[in-house]
């Protein structure tokens, strides 16, 4: 799954020099979000003074501060469509190279059950689940270290937490808090997931086979062997949903109710009149950012569920070929493309 990409001196300009680039464009991205961040600051300052003074603000001002917003987001909106754009080119290489690794071998693992599933739609599957997975990690990290000492900054300005007091830097420390305290509660809840999925593929994968069969040969895919098959297929998605149906309202419970936490612990501060509506502005998005990166394995967690299961099958298929290689025995060429 990784070795064929980046330890392969077919894929090098991709694998090494793609992920720099697409690092750095993600970084300048990031960077952007914190203008914007900024800006959100300086605009609900200006909307604050003009409601509360009139004639404080001109109409050029005012559209000066529409036009900063225009420019900043101008760029944002082309780096990232150029960036998705070569991110999309960058795994299919990827998938690229996975396929042309697997089919090497492919005289060694043909027998095995679901090869050709693994080889074609678990590839897919992979580099589907490594374009939003991976990269919404990457950028996860990189708006946490841009966003954490902002707000460990624009902390300073709030006054004390409700019900415990003064706490220096202290929405660092809620949104971490909160963060982990839903990053533990789903991994808790959702523990049983893993394994449903790579079982769920496995009676598909059971399934699918007998009806290829049966395309072929009229003693295969009778109407018994079909409804067995696709029973076993119909249990395992029924305990999927079930276990689904818990998870889900812990998810989306938890979701909810974070979007008030950086209010409520902004409520002294704000009943206080210690800080202006640009300032509030500013640490409610910057709050928003350090939170939800912290919150990655919250969002993605259904995704991460699907990648260990796709994850788990490749892993077996490539320790079979792994052990052939390991008795002597050599993949066949691939035609170069």
């Amino acid at each position: 799954m990784f070795k064929s990409f980046f330890l392969n001196r077919q894929w090098f300009w991709w694998a090494w020099l793609g992920s720099a680039l697409i690092l750095v464009a993600s970084w300048y991205q990031v960077e952007l979000d914190v203008e914007i961040n900024e800006w959100f600051g300086t605009f609900y300052d200006t909307v604050q003074k003009a409601l509360g003074e009139p004639g404080s603000v001109t109409f050029g001002e005012y559209m000066a501060e529409m036009m900063t917003f225009l420019r900043i987001a101008g760029i944002y909106i082309f780096i990232a469509v150029v960036l998705d754009f070569f991110i999309k080119h960058f795994i299919f290489r990827w998938r690229t190279a996975m396929n042309d690794y697997y089919m090497a071998h492919w005289h060694v693992v043909r027998n095995i059950e679901g090869a050709a599933q693994r080889v074609q739609e678990d590839t897919m599957r992979f580099a589907r689940i490594m374009e939003g997975l991976g990269v919404s990690f990457m950028r996860s990290m990189l708006t946490l270290f841009a966003f954490l000492p902002l707000l460990w900054d624009l902390s300073a300005n709030v006054t004390e937490l409700p019900w415990i007091g003064e706490v220096s830097h202290s929405l660092v420390y809620v949104a971490i808090l909160s963060a982990a305290s839903g990053t533990v509660l789903l991994a808790v809840v959702g523990i049983k997931l893993p394994g449903l999925e790579f079982q769920n593929q496995r009676v598909e994968a059971a399934y699918r086979k007998e009806l290829v069969y049966g395309e072929d040969h009229e003693d295969r895919a009778d109407p018994p062997s079909v409804l067995e098959l696709f029973g076993h297929v119909r249990k395992n998605y029924f305990r999927l949903y079930f276990h689904y149906l818990y998870f889900d309202v812990a998810r989306y419970s938890y979701l909810q109710a974070t979007v008030l936490v950086p209010y409520i612990a902004l409520a002294p501060t704000i009943v206080s009149a210690s800080i202006t509506l640009g300032v509030m502005q500013q640490i409610v998005r910057a709050f928003g950012r350090v939170e939800n990166s912290f919150q990655y394995l919250v969002n993605a967690w259904p995704t991460i569920v699907e990648l260990m299961s796709v994850y788990k099958r490749l892993r077996a298929f490539e320790d079979h070929i792994k052990t052939y290689e390991k008795h002597g025995g050599q993949p066949r060429p691939m035609p170069a493309e």
